[in-house]
């Protein structure tokens, strides 16, 4: 790697907001899929979350793989298991639903940890998942137009936590931890030799100080001995 490209990865990775997410609730096409994942990149999050069914991941992950470089996105079968391990970290949930009963989303506390929900355009949120919210939310409009396409309402509400996360300096320490930021920065810096390992279940081999891989004349032979360490 050149020095400006890991200068350019050390500065993504010392922004990103392990405590800021996006749920999707069945939100299936997959440019609104892959417009989210960018929407996500562009703010921080550092993690996607997807209740999908197989057939549709599938598609998404066979057209939106440039995405996925920047923003790992899980899948979930049902909403309850997307949201149960976030609450368990102490997520608030903010769903992103037009109702009269819903605040303008400027009033939220987004500095909080957050996990934004959305639903499909057409279908929206249901009953059952609004219920798993603790607040609603909604974009105020003035036109003619009702509703917003999921992607940019999700774009005009995660703009609006990045800024509250920007005057509470969220953004100037580093937010995630050094396991999780050292594995991001090889699997970044090396896509290739992330997916040699990965195909072989070898352990990443460690970096120096120059975002290389460290001794890896060494490394390369004990692969080629058979004696790299395994996952």
């Amino acid at each position: 790697m050149t020095p400006e490209r890991i200068a350019r990865l050390r500065q993504v990775l010392d922004r990103r907001q392990p405590d800021l997410t996006v749920v999707t609730d069945f939100v299936h096409k997959q440019r609104n899929l892959s417009a989210l994942v960018r929407n996500c990149d562009a703010v921080g999050v550092l993690q996607m979350h997807a209740v999908i069914g197989d057939e549709e991941y599938q598609a998404f992950r066979g057209t939106a793989m440039g995405s996925h470089k920047w923003v790992a996105v899980e899948r979930h079968p049902d909403l309850s298991s997307a949201l149960d391990p976030l609450r368990d970290l102490g997520h608030q949930v903010v769903a992103a639903h037009l109702d009269t009963r819903s605040d303008d989303y400027r009033e939220i506390d987004y500095t909080r940890p957050t996990a934004l929900l959305l639903g499909a355009e057409r279908r929206g949120l249901g009953a059952a998942s609004l219920r798993q919210a603790d607040h609603l939310v909604a974009i105020p409009m003035v036109g003619m137009v009702g509703s917003l396409n999921v992607s940019v309402a999700a774009g005009i509400i995660l703009a609006e936590a990045q800024r509250q996360r920007q005057a509470a300096g969220c953004y100037n320490r580093v937010r995630i931890d050094r396991e999780t930021y050292s594995r991001l920065l090889f699997e970044w810096g090396h896509p290739a030799v992330r997916a040699f390992c990965d195909e072989r279940g070898l352990a990443y081999p460690p970096l120096d100080s120059e975002g290389e891989i460290e001794n890896a004349a060494a490394w390369y032979a004990s692969v080629r001995a058979g004696t790299a360490p395994l996952k």
